[in-house]
């Protein structure tokens, strides 16, 4: 049985609750956040963790074998640093593993010093649609030239003191949202972005919320363009007004043999029930010769959906975390991979910003 805490008590935290109590060797044995109703609240879902005053207290608690930071996202360094001084366990990472490029010699650092695994939490990989795409893309392909990432979804939830309102705390949409996406790219072509070009902003969501007297500066829609070194060229489509959207994530890929994509839903909880069941992911296959699309779906263990609301990837990935722990392997998603999704987004965030294109 491996013994967690957790750092950060809100929406996410619980869902990582949720996950980690469905491991047969797993369980939540301490929990940390500075609201001490939330904190609670989390222990109570956990089972009988127990409530540390201080993030030094849960860090230094005894019973703690692995941490897991849920807090918000520029707080991970912080709280990373605070974990190396005091006890270097092992730690998954929430994303975006950090905001400011200031912090990129401690993670230098971090990547060659640090005794312990650390991996950076990037659901959407184990996300079973989009891992189907993952492992028959290149030969539904026949090598991938063009990769498009849609993502048509709700605008950014409340969270609490309002911080992911905010770029200063969130590191911009195309951090904090996309480095998902970004981390996705990477993955599927096995390459790494020379460019970037993107076109975004705030359109319409927030725009007349005030919190002590600051207006939000999250953007809600874009567009962003990478070429990769190896030729591809890859797109996403970010939309957060389009909640009424059948699918949340749409994904293909394209090269001389055919294409492949992939259809996930939203969360369930969000879907209508006068529409009925929620839809079930779909994976396509469309050869050019001979033409014709082959569907298929690609059902979720509705335990793991009622889990949390990634579409069961958060039990995928606390799994294989887990065997980790147990001396299986290494992490999946690495300190690099987690810098190079942020980096990513970082372009794209100056790309947008100042209209021009950003080489990497």
């Amino acid at each position: 049985m491996i013994n967690y805490g957790i750092i950060g008590c809100g929406m996410m935290g619980r869902e990582h609750i949720e996950n980690i109590k469905l491991l047969p060797e797993g369980r939540v044995a301490a929990v940390y956040d500075p609201v001490p109703d939330l904190a609670q609240s989390a222990a109570t879902l956990a089972g009988d963790a127990e409530v540390c005053a201080t993030l030094d207290d849960l860090i230094l608690h005894p019973g703690v074998e692995a941490i897991v930071i849920v807090s918000p996202n520029n707080l991970h360094v912080e709280q990373l640093r605070r974990i190396r001084d005091l006890r270097p366990l092992p730690v998954l990472c929430e994303k975006p593993l950090y905001t400011d490029p200031g912090d990129m010699a401690f993670l230098e650092d971090l990547k060659a010093d640090y005794p312990a695994p650390i991996w950076v939490a990037m659901e959407y990989r184990y996300m079973p649609p989009i891992a189907a795409l993952v492992q028959q893309a290149a030969h539904a392909t026949g090598g991938i030239s063009m990769l498009t990432i849609r993502e048509h979804r709700f605008p950014f939830l409340p969270k609490i003191g309002n911080w992911n309102r905010f770029n200063a705390n969130t590191g911009g949409t195309l951090v904090e949202k996309c480095c998902h996406f970004f981390d996705l790219m990477r993955l599927i072509l096995q390459d790494e972005p020379v460019r970037v070009m993107a076109s975004a902003g705030q359109a319409l969501n927030h725009r007349d919320e005030t919190y002590e007297g600051r207006v939000p500066d999250v953007w809600d829609n874009g567009y962003v363009i990478l070429d990769f070194r190896g030729g591809a060229r890859a797109m996403l489509e970010l939309c957060m007004f389009a909640e009424g959207s059948r699918y949340q994530e749409e994904i293909s890929a394209l090269g001389p043999k055919g294409k492949i994509e992939c259809l996930v839903p939203g969360p369930g909880r969000f879907w209508p029930k006068a529409l009925g069941a929620a839809p079930v992911p779909q994976l396509v296959l469309s050869p050019r010769a001979p033409k014709g699309p082959v569907v298929s779906e690609v059902p979720v263990d509705p335990d793991l959906l009622a889990a949390g609301d990634h579409n069961g990837s958060t039990f995928y990935q606390h799994q294989r975390f887990n065997a980790v722990l147990h001396g299986e392997g290494a992490p999946e998603v690495t300190l690099d991979d987690g810098i190079a999704a942020v980096r990513i987004g970082l372009a794209a965030q100056e790309s947008a910003a100042t209209g021009r294109a950003v080489m990497l």
